[in-house]
C-alpha cells in the first residue's frame, strides 16, 4: 500500500505536467485534440489523487506504524474519526489534501465548462495545472507521505491532545477549501489576461467561485476560533496569531473584490483593481501556506519547520511575478469605460469600502510581517501583539461598518440631499435611540458606544431595504406581507442574500466588541461545600471525580451554578494528563445563554488540603459571533443561488465576448 501510493503521486506528476503542456500548448496553437488532452489529463490527476488519498486513509486505519508519518500521528487507541483526521495532522498529509482539493476543483471547472467559455479554458487548465505541478513535486520529492521507516515499532505517537477533538475532521479541510478555492478566480484571471478577454465573462462565470472560498475561508475562520475557545482554556477566541492572520487576510481581500467587481458589471470601472485584487488573493492564500510551514514564525498552530520553505517563497515570488508581468501587459485593454460621477454616490462607497478593507489587511500583514523583518534586519525579534492589531484596526473596523449601512441607501451615479434625508431618517433615528438607551444603561467607554450605535445603524439599514422592498412589492401585487418577502428575496437574491450576510456581520461585531471591553475575570480557591459568587452567578464546589487508562488521567471537579436561588446547572471543569505525550491538558466547561458566556478553568487541586483554585471569564454576547456566521452561510446561500435574471445576463455576455473574438 506504501508503495502504491508513492506510485499514484509519480503518476499524478506526470499527469498534470503533460496536462499543462498540452493545455498551453493548445492554446497557442488552437489544437482542439491537445486542449482535450490537457483537460482530460487533469481528469486523470483527480482521479490517481484520490487513490493515494484513499490509500493513506487505509494505512492510518490499519495502524501502519511502519509508514513514517503513519507512526507520527497516529495510534492505536485513537478513535476512527482522528484516525482519518490525522490524514491532515501533519505537513506532508496536508499537502496531499492541498493538492487533492485543487485537483477535484479543476475537474468541477472542466466539467461545468465543456460547452461554455472555451476561448478561456485551455489557459485555465493550464495554470490550475501549473499550481498542481508544484505542489506534486513537493509531495514526491521533499514531503513524501509515504515514507517507510524501515522497522515497525508497537505503536505510533498519536495525534497532539488538543488535536483530538471532533473540530479536527472540520476545521482544516474547510479552511483548505476556502484557500484552495481563490485559485479557481485567479486562474480565470490569468486566462483572461492570457487571451485578452478581459471583459466580464471571467468575473461572472466566477462570482460563486469567489463566494465559496470566501464562505469557507470564513467558516474556517470561525471554526478555528471556536477550536481555540472551548480547547486553549485561555477565555479567547482570536489571538492575532500570524497563522491567525493568514487566513484572515486573503477573506479580507476576497470581501473587498466581491464589492468591487459589482462596479466593473454596472459601471465598466475598476477593472485594473478587480484583477490586482483576485490576484492579491491568491498570493495571500499560498503566502499563508508558506508561513504555517516555513518556520519564520512561532505560532501554535504552524507544522513543525520543514525543508519547503525556501521553495514555497520561490514559487510565491513566481506567482507574484508572472501575474504582474502580465497585468501589466494587458493594462491598454483594462481601461475603464466609465467614470466616477460624485463621491456621494453607491460607487463612491464600494470604492471607500474596497480601501478599508484592503487598509484592515495591510495593517495585519504588516504586524504579522514585522517581527521577521525586525530579526532579519536587526537580529532581534520585535513581537506585534494584540494591542497593535487592535488599535489600528478598530477605527478601520468602524469605518466599513458604518459605510456597510451607509452604502444600501446611497443611489448609483449620484444622490440628493432631500433622497439622503429620507432614506436615512428610520435607520439614522434608531440609531440614536441605541445611543441614548446605552447611556442610560450607564455605558460611557466611547469605543463600544460607537460600536453598538453604528450596529443599530447597519440593522435599522438592513431591516428598512426588506421592509420598503416588500411593501413596494406587496403594493403592486397585492400579496400578503410574508408572500411579497419571499417572492422579493427570490428574484433579488443576490441583493437580499448580501443583505442576509450584512446582518450576520453585524451580530460578529456585537458578540467581538461585548466580549472584549465588558470581560470580567477572576481566579478564586474553594474547597467542598464553599461558594463564590461570578457576576449573577453563584458557584459551589461540591466534589471531584477522577478516572485512568492506560494512555490519560482524568480529574475534574463538580460545580453547583445558580442564579437568583435557583440552580441552572452544574460545572465540570477538568485536566487530563496524557501519557504517550508526558503532557497535561485543560478542559473546560461553559455554561452558554445568549446574554453571556459563564467560562470555566480548574486551575490547580491540592489533595491534602482539598482546596481547589479556579479561574473563570464571563464574555457578554460572545454567541452571537457563532449567530452572525450562521447567518452569514445562511446569506451566503442565498446570493450564490443562480436566478433567471443572471443567468440571461451572463449568456448574453458570453455571446457578445465570443462575436468579439470570433
Amino acid at each position: 500500500m506504501p508503495q502504491f501510493g508513492s506510485l499514484c503521486l509519480i503518476l499524478a506528476l506526470i499527469a498534470s505536467a503533460w496536462s499543462l503542456v498540452a493545455s498551453a500548448l493548445g492554446a497557442l496553437t488552437r489544437s482542439r485534440s491537445l486542449i482535450t488532452s490537457g483537460e482530460r489529463s487533469s481528469l486523470a490527476v483527480t482521479a490517481v489523487l484520490g487513490l493515494a488519498s484513499s490509500a493513506l486513509c487505509v494505512l492510518f486505519l490499519k495502524d501502519r506504524f511502519d509508514v513514517e508519518y503513519v507512526a507520527s500521528y497516529s495510534s492505536r487507541a485513537m478513535p476512527a474519526l482522528f484516525k482519518v483526521a490525522a490524514f491532515w495532522g501533519g505537513h506532508a498529509g496536508s499537502l496531499l489534501l492541498w493538492v487533492l482539493v485543487l485537483s477535484v476543483f479543476s475537474a468541477i471547472v472542466i466539467v461545468q465548462n465543456r460547452h461554455q467559455n472555451r476561448g478561456l479554458i485551455p489557459y485555465v487548465v493550464a495554470t490550475l495545472s501549473g499550481i498542481t505541478v508544484f505542489f506534486l513535486v513537493l509531495l514526491n520529492f521533499t514531503s513524501d507521505p509515504f515514507d517507510l521507516l524501515g522497522f515497525t515499532p508497537p505503536d505510533g505517537k498519536g495525534l497532539n491532545p488538543q488535536l483530538q477533538t471532533p473540530l479536527m475532521a472540520i476545521h482544516p479541510p474547510t479552511l483548505y477549501l476556502g484557500y484552495v478555492g481563490v485559485a479557481v478566480p485567479y486562474a480565470f484571471a490569468m486566462a483572461a489576461l492570457l487571451s485578452g478577454r478581459v471583459g466580464d465573462v471571467w468575473i461572472r462565470t466566477t462570482r460563486r467561485w469567489t463566494l465559496f472560498a470566501w464562505l469557507f475561508l470564513g467558516v474556517g475562520l470561525l471554526l478555528g476560533g471556536y477550536w481555540a475557545y472551548i480547547e486553549l482554556g485561555w477565555g479567547g477566541y482570536w489571538a492575532w496569531d500570524p497563522v491567525e492572520n493568514a487566513a484572515l487576510m486573503p477573506w479580507l481581500t476576497a470581501t473587498a473584490f466581491l464589492h468591487s467587481v459589482m462596479i466593473q458589471e454596472k459601471k465598466r470601472m475598476l477593472k485594473v483593481w478587480n484583477m490586482s485584487l483576485i490576484i492579491l488573493t491568491f498570493t495571500l492564500s499560498i503566502f499563508g501556506t508558506f508561513l504555517t510551514r516555513s518556520g519564520v514564525i512561532s505560532s501554535v498552530h504552524a507544522f513543525a519547520k520543514s525543508g519547503v520553505g525556501t521553495v514555497l517563497a520561490l514559487f510565491l515570488g513566481t506567482v507574484i511575478t508572472f501575474s504582474v508581468t502580465l497585468l501589466v501587459w494587458r493594462l491598454p485593454r483594462l481601461q475603464s469605460e466609465g467614470r466616477l460621477d460624485s463621491f456621494v454616490s453607491r460607487e463612491s462607497s464600494f470604492l471607500f469600502n474596497n480601501l478599508l478593507l484592503v487598509g484592515i489587511c495591510f495593517a495585519v500583514f504588516w504586524g504579522t510581517i514585522f517581527p521577521v523583518l525586525s530579526e532579519a534586519v536587526r537580529g532581534v525579534k520585535i513581537t506585534v501583539g494584540p494591542p497593535f492589531f487592535n488599535t489600528v484596526n478598530f477605527p478601520l473596523a468602524m469605518a466599513l461598518l458604518a459605510l456597510t449601512g451607509i452604502c444600501p441607501l446611497i443611489a448609483w451615479r449620484r444622490a440628493s440631499a432631500s433622497h439622503l434625508m429620507r432614506v436615512f431618517l428610520y435607520p439614522a433615528s434608531l440609531a440614536m435611540a441605541v445611543f441614548a438607551l446605552l447611556l442610560i444603561l450607564g455605558i460611557r467607554e466611547l469605543s463600544p458606544l460607537v460600536a453598538f450605535t453604528l450596529c443599530a445603524f447597519v440593522l435599522g439599514t438592513m431591516f428598512y431595504e426588506f421592509y420598503r422592498g416588500s411593501r413596494a412589492r406587496q403594493r403592486s401585487t397585492g400579496e400578503s406581507f410574508p408572500s411579497a418577502l419571499g417572492k422579493l428575496i427570490g428574484k433579488n437574491r443576490r441583493r437580499y442574500g448580501g443583505f442576509t450576510v450584512h446582518v450576520g456581520v453585524v451580530f460578529i461585531l456585537m458578540g467581538v466588541v461585548g466580549s472584549s471591553f465588558f470581560r470580567q475575570e477572576a481566579t478564586f480557591s474553594l474547597r467542598r461545600g464553599e461558594s463564590f459568587q461570578a457576576g449573577r452567578y453563584t458557584i459551589r464546589f461540591q466534589d471531584t471525580s477522577s478516572s485512568s487508562d492506560a494512555h490519560m488521567d482524568r480529574f475534574e471537579a463538580i460545580l453547583a451554578l445558580s442564579r437568583g436561588g435557583q440552580e441552572v446547572g452544574l460545572l465540570q471543569p477538568g485536566r487530563n494528563f496524557y501519557k504517550s505525550f508526558n503532557q497535561p491538558s485543560t478542559e473546560v466547561d461553559i455554561y452558554s445563554t445568549l446574554r453571556e458566556d459563564l467560562y470555566f478553568i480548574l486551575i490547580d487541586f491540592d489533595a491534602q488540603s482539598g482546596l481547589a483554585t479556579f479561574k473563570y471569564y464571563l464574555n457578554p454576547l460572545i454567541n452571537w459571533i457563532w449567530i452572525g456566521w450562521i447567518v452569514l452561510f445562511a446569506g451566503t446561500h442565498v446570493a450564490v443561488w443562480p436566478d433567471s435574471r443572471e443567468r440571461a445576463l451572463l449568456a448574453r455576455t458570453r455571446l457578445i465576448e465570443e462575436r468579439t473574438f470570433a
